[in-house]
C-alpha cells in the first residue's frame, strides 16, 4: 500500500483551509464588526504559513506572513473590512493557493502589486477615536515592580491531545515572550482505573515575565482557543518562588520545555498511587463501578464523531466491489430459488441481508453534504455582482442535503452557469428594478431537498423572468421551428437548451456564445436526472435539477419486450396499468386514458424493434420526470431489481435511449432505459401527431 506524498497531504489540507479562508472574508464583507470572522481568518492564514513553511513551501510562507502583517490592523479593530480590502484580500488568497497547486504559473511581481494594495487599503489614515471614549478608558495601573509581567492560568479540554494538540508545545512557545514560572495544577487527577491514556488532566499555573501586551499571548494559543479556559491578569510584582519540585523556571536560554514532562509525570503518580493518612484505599464498589462505566460511554460517545481522511479512489474502488458482490448475491439467490436445497436457501437469504447492508453502508460513505458544493458559489456571486455593477445577495438552504460525491463533482459546471445566467440574463440593472418597484438588491437563492429518491437542487432568481417573444424569435431566425408554428411556452423555453442558441444581443466573456446551457442538459442528463425550468414575467425564473441519489447502484424495475430484458429505474415508475383493448384498437392515437387524463405512451417493442409476435396481455408502465408522464408497453413486468449500473462503451455513445446495461442473477446483461430520452422521445411524437392532425 503506497503511503500518501506529504505534499499532496498538505495541498488537501491547505483546500480546506482556503475554503474557510474564503468564507469568513466573504461574511466579514457582511458582518465587519464580527470579530470571530477576523480570528478564523487569521487562524487559516497562519495555519498555512506555518505548514508551508514545515514542507517546504517557503514563497507560501513569505507571502502568507506579509499577508497577516498587512491584515493586522484589522484583527487589532485599528480599521474595518470594506470591501475594497475584502476583495484584495479574496485576490492574496487566490494568489496562494496558485502558489501551492502551481508554483510555475504565478508572477512574483502580481504577488507584490497584491501586497502593495493591501499595504496601502490598511496604512490609509483612519478617524480618530472619539475624545469621550479615551476619557471613558480605564487607566493603566502603575507597575511597582522592577519587571512586568502576566498571571495565566491554563486550563484545557480533555480531548486536545487527541485533537493534534500538545500543550508543553504551547507552553514553549509562551517560554519564548520571556522567563516563564510553571505550576502544574494536580487537583483533579482521577484514579489510575478511572484514566484515559489520551485525555488531558493537569492544569498550569503560569508566570510570565515579560513586556509583552495581551496580543502576543492570544496568538500563542489562537489554534486553541475554542479548547481552553484562559485567566489572565497583570503581575504586579515577582512573587516569592514556591519550594520546588512544584514548579519550573523555563527559559529560552535555560531550559526547554520538554524536560517538564518528567515532573508532571512524578506528580501525577503521585496523586494517584499516594493516598492521604487514614484515607482507606477507595474499591470497585458498585457506584464507583457506575461512575467509571458513565465516562467510559461519555468518552466512546466523544470518539464516534472522528473522522478519517480516505482518498476517493479507495471508496469508488470499494463501490465497484460492492457492486461485484451484488452481482454475485442476485446469481447465488436465482440459483438457490431453483433448486430444493433449504440450507442453500438459507444460505442465500442471509447473503443477500449481508450484501444489502454492505451496499447501503458503502454508499453512505459515498455521501457528501452538499453544503461543501454551495460554499463555492459564494465567491462566484460576489466577483459576478461586482463585475457587473448589480447588488445581489445569495441565500442557500437544505446544505445538509447528501448527494453521491461523483454527482457533486458532475454537478459543479452546471450549477455555475446557471448562476451567471441568473446573474447576467435574469437580473436586471438598479435602474430597470427601480423602476419596476423593486428592491435595488437582486436575490439568488440556492437550495436542495430530498423527494423520494431524487435530489431537486434549485436555483432561483427574482429577476425579470424569461422573455419569451425573444425566444421565440431566436428559434426562428436559427430555423429551429417554422414561423407562425403553434407552440407552448414550455416548449418555446426548451430552446435555450439546445446547442448554440444564445438571446444575448452582444458578445461578452460571461454570455452570447450560446454553450453554457446545452452544458447543463447534456451533464445533467448523463447523470440519469432532468431539468425543469417555470418563469414567472416580471417575477424571476426557477431551474429545478432532479438528480437521483446515487450514480453506482439503484433499485430497478425489470420487464421483458419479446426476448429482451430491460431495466426501468424505480424512482422513474409511478404505476403499472394494463394495456386495454381500447387502447389496442386506437394505435394511431397514442395516448392512454388513465383515471380521465390522457397520457401519451410508447410501444417499447416497435421502439427496440423486438422479433416474435407481442403477449396477449401487455402492461404499461406510466413513468415521470417532473410535470411529464409517459407510458412505456411491455410484455411482462418481471420484478424489482437491484441494479449496478455499468456504463456503455464509446461504440454505443449514439445510443440515447440506455443510459447503461447491468448484469443479471442468470449472468446475461438488461440494458438501463433513459427515462429522459424516453420522455423526449414521446413528446417529440405528440408534437408531430399535432402538426399532422393541424396539417
Amino acid at each position: 500500500m503506497n503511503a500518501m506524498d506529504p505534499t499532496e497531504v498538505f495541498r488537501q489540507e491547505a483546500s480546506e483551509l482556503f475554503e474557510v479562508l474564503e468564507g469568513a472574508l466573504l461574511d466579514l464583507g457582511q458582518r465587519p464588526d464580527d470579530r470571530e470572522l477576523v480570528d478564523s481568518a487569521f487562524r487559516a492564514l497562519h495555519t498555512i504559513k506555518g505548514s508551508g513553511a514545515m514542507f517546504g513551501f517557503d514563497k507560501v510562507a513569505s507571502f502568507t506572513h506579509e499577508f497577516e502583517t498587512a491584515f493586522d490592523r484589522v484583527r487589532k479593530g485599528e480599521i474595518r473590512p470594506t470591501q475594497e480590502l475584502i476583495s484584495v484580500a479574496l485576490a492574496a488568497k487566490d494568489y496562494i493557493r496558485a502558489l501551492i497547486e502551481d508554483p510555475q504559473s504565478t508572477d512574483d511581481i502580481i504577488g507584490e502589486a497584491i501586497l502593495d494594495d493591501l499595504r496601502r487599503f490598511v496604512s490609509a489614515d483612519q478617524p480618530a477615536a472619539p475624545v469621550a471614549a479615551i476619557a471613558e478608558a480605564p487607566p493603566l495601573a502603575p507597575v511597582e515592580s522592577k519587571q512586568a509581567g502576566w498571571h495565566l492560568y491554563l486550563e484545557f479540554e480533555s480531548h486536545i491531545l487527541r485533537n493534534g494538540s500538545n500543550p508543553l508545545d504551547l507552553l514553549e512557545d509562551l517560554c519564548k515572550l520571556g522567563p516563564c514560572f510553571v505550576v502544574p495544577v494536580t487537583d483533579g487527577i482521577p484514579f489510575l482505573d478511572e484514566m484515559e491514556p489520551e485525555d488531558c488532566y493537569l492544569k498550569w499555573d503560569v508566570k510570565l515575565h515579560a513586556a509583552c501586551d495581551k496580543d502576543a499571548i492570544d496568538d500563542v494559543f489562537m489554534f486553541v482557543q475554542d479548547e481552553m479556559k484562559l485567566t489572565l491578569s497583570p503581575l504586579a510584582q515577582v512573587e516569592a518562588p514556591v519550594p520546588a519540585p512544584l514548579f519550573l523556571l523555563l527559559d529560552e536560554e535555560q531550559a526547554p520545555v520538554a524536560e517538564m514532562a518528567a515532573p508532571v509525570v512524578e506528580v501525577a503518580a503521585a496523586q494517584v498511587t499516594e493516598q492521604p493518612a487514614g484515607k482507606a484505599e477507595p474499591k470497585p464498589e458498585a457506584k464507583s463501578e457506575t461512575k467509571t462505566e458513565t465516562k467510559t460511554e461519555a468518552k466512546r460517545e466523544e470518539r464516534g464523531i472522528a473522522t478519517v481522511r480516505v482518498q476517493a479512489e479507495r471508496l469508488d474502488e470499494l463501490m465497484d466491489r460492492v457492486g461485484e458482490l451484488v452481482i454475485a448475491q442476485a446469481r447465488l439467490s436465482q440459483l438457490a430459488a431453483s433448486g430444493s436445497d433449504l440450507s442453500i436457501k438459507m444460505i442465500a437469504e442471509e447473503i443477500e441481508r449481508l450484501a444489502s447492508s454492505l451496499r447501503d453502508t458503502t454508499m453512505g460513505a459515498r455521501m457528501v453534504p452538499i453544503g461543501s458544493l454551495f460554499g463555492r458559489f459564494r465567491r462566484l456571486v460576489h466577483d459576478l455582482s461586482r463585475d457587473l455593477s448589480k447588488p445581489v445577495e445569495f441565500v442557500t438552504s437544505g446544505e445538509d442535503t447528501e448527494l453521491d460525491k461523483t454527482m457533486i463533482e458532475c454537478l459543479a459546471d452546471p450549477l455555475v452557469h446557471l448562476i451567471r445566467n441568473a446573474i447576467d440574463h435574469g437580473i436586471e440593472d438598479t435602474a430597470t428594478r427601480a423602476a419596476n418597484g423593486k428592491t435595488e438588491q437582486g436575490r439568488i437563492e440556492l437550495a436542495a431537498v430530498h423527494s423520494g429518491a431524487q435530489v431537486l437542487v434549485t436555483v432561483k432568481d427574482n429577476g425579470g423572468g424569461l422573455n419569451t417573444a425573444r425566444i421565440r424569435a431566436k428559434a426562428e431566425e436559427q430555423g429551429l421551428i417554422a414561423a407562425g408554428a403553434v407552440l407552448t411556452d414550455h416548449e418555446i423555453h426548451q430552446f435555450l437548451f439546445h446547442p448554440g442558441f444564445s438571446t444575448a444581443q452582444t458578445i461578452s466573456a460571461l454570455s452570447g456564445r450560446g454553450v453554457g446551457m446545452d452544458v447543463v442538459k447534456r451533464t445533467i442528463e448523463n447523470m440519469r436526472g432532468s431539468i425543469d425550468l417555470s418563469t414567472r414575467p416580471g417575477q424571476g425564473t426557477t431551474v429545478t435539477l432532479r438528480l437521483p441519489l446515487t450514480l453506482a447502484i439503484i433499485e430497478g424495475l425489470l420487464i421483458r419486450v419479446g426476448e429482451g430484458r430491460y431495466i426501468i429505474p424505480l424512482s422513474a415508475v409511478e404505476e403499472c396499468v394494463e394495456l386495454t383493448a381500447e387502447d389496442e384498437r386506437s394505435r394511431g392515437r397514442n395516448f392512454l386514458n388513465v383515471r380521465g387524463n390522457l397520457v401519451p405512451f410508447l410501444r417499447l417493442r416497435e421502439l427496440l424493434t423486438a422479433s416474435g409476435s407481442p403477449d396477449k396481455h401487455q402492461k404499461t408502465i406510466i413513468i415521470s420526470t417532473g410535470e411529464t408522464r409517459v407510458g412505456l408497453v411491455a410484455d411482462q413486468i418481471i420484478g424489482n431489481h437491484q441494479t449496478v449500473i455499468k456504463s456503455l462503451s464509446k461504440l454505443h455513445s449514439d445510443v440515447t435511449i440506455f443510459s447503461g446495461a447491468t448484469i443479471l442473477g442468470d449472468g446475461t446483461a438488461a440494458l438501463i432505459l433513459d427515462v429522459a430520452q424516453l420522455v423526449t422521445l414521446a413528446q417529440s411524437k405528440v408534437e408531430k401527431q399535432h402538426l399532422s392532425e393541424a396539417a
